[in-house]
């Protein structure tokens, strides 16, 4: 009687341990990657330019989990276009997600503070969206495009989701859930309730965004209105011109007239010269008061060409901070 207990009780432990060898494999095989992101942040050891990022981005434990497997890395400009080719000339790129890996570049610039960051966490999303089921892509993907839609005074979000469109044909949504997550303040409330997993407080996120995204806005508005006023003055100086060069030469040939009158006695009576040399001299006069002011406005478009110039040299710079093929040194002199 005892042997059958213990031979019941051993098949029974030995079914429940095939179950739990089951449950175990089945587990594995459902959470593949969580198995294999674990691994990568448990033997993951973040060096300091990553966790200053990570510090300033706060990221919730989630967040980080997602940032960690990736085994972010900051880049110089000769390893960065190594790691992230760019897909358009003329159109830099600050980070990417290629091949399960964050690469950002590094840039240097103090007044471009908190661009590492807000890339950062935009390339996390990035990662965050590889690993959703097809179900969520659709739930979340319907609220980033309502979203997007309601954007409707943003020309520079336009214009970046028509280069995705153009370079990453079908990743729309992959793409807005990483910008409108990282770049706009006022969000649908599920949305925020959604990147809330992802982030302590999205809005640090975005204000350091704003904070870079501002000094670029503010001197693009310098820019335009400068040319703007440039356009106009030197269109008013060039007719203003034109008109004093016609008015000096009718006056030139009056004054030459009423001079060869004076001396063949053609004029009648003191009063009929003393009029006409008024008159000449009252256009002589007006004349000399329209080439101050158009010497004025030349002096007033000159000082603006060199604000302009100023401008442009100043958005050059900011460009070249962030372009990582300009920023390649140049090649050693044999």
């Amino acid at each position: 009687m005892l042997d059958k207990k213990h031979s019941v009780k051993k098949a029974f432990l030995g079914g429940v341990f095939s179950i739990l060898i089951l449950a175990a494999a089945a587990f594995v095989l459902l959470n593949q990657q969580y198995i294999k992101d674990q691994i990568t942040v448990w033997s993951y050891s973040p060096p300091a330019n990553i966790q200053v990022i990570e510090d300033r981005v706060d990221f919730t434990g989630k967040g980080q989990f997602h940032f960690y497997s990736t085994q972010p890395q900051l880049d110089g400009s000769e390893q960065f276009n190594s790691d992230c080719p760019r897909q358009e000339v003329g159109n830099p790129i600050l980070g990417c997600y290629s091949a399960g890996r964050i690469y950002v570049y590094d840039v240097t610039n103090p007044e471009l503070d908190g661009i590492e960051e807000v890339t950062a966490a935009h390339e996390m999303l990035h990662a965050v969206w590889e690993r959703m089921s097809d179900e969520e892509r659709i739930k979340i993907g319907a609220l980033l495009k309502a979203e997007y839609r309601s954007i409707t005074n943003n020309t520079d979000l336009a214009a970046r989701m028509s280069y995705y469109e153009r370079t990453e044909p079908g990743q729309l949504d992959n793409e807005l859930h990483s910008i409108l997550g990282t770049e706009i303040e006022n969000i649908n409330p599920e949305l925020e309730t959604y990147y809330a997993q992802f982030f302590k407080d999205r809005k640090k996120v975005v204000a350091l965004h704003e904070k870079y995204n501002a000094l670029f806005t503010d001197l693009k508005v310098r820019s335009d209105t400068l040319y703007a006023e440039l356009t106009e003055l030197g269109a008013s100086i060039e007719a203003r011109s034109q008109k004093y060069d016609t008015d000096v030469g009718e006056l030139s040939a009056d004054i030459s007239s009423f001079n060869r009158r004076a001396d063949n006695g053609d004029f009648s009576s003191i009063n009929q010269f003393n009029s006409e040399r008024s008159a000449l001299l009252v256009r002589s006069n007006q004349l000399d008061a329209d080439r101050l002011s158009i010497s004025n406005d030349i002096a007033r478009y000159n000082q603006k060409i060199n604000q302009y110039n100023d401008i442009s040299s100043k958005i050059d710079a900011l460009n070249r901070s962030i372009d990582s093929i300009k920023d390649l040194q140049p090649a050693p002199s044999v």
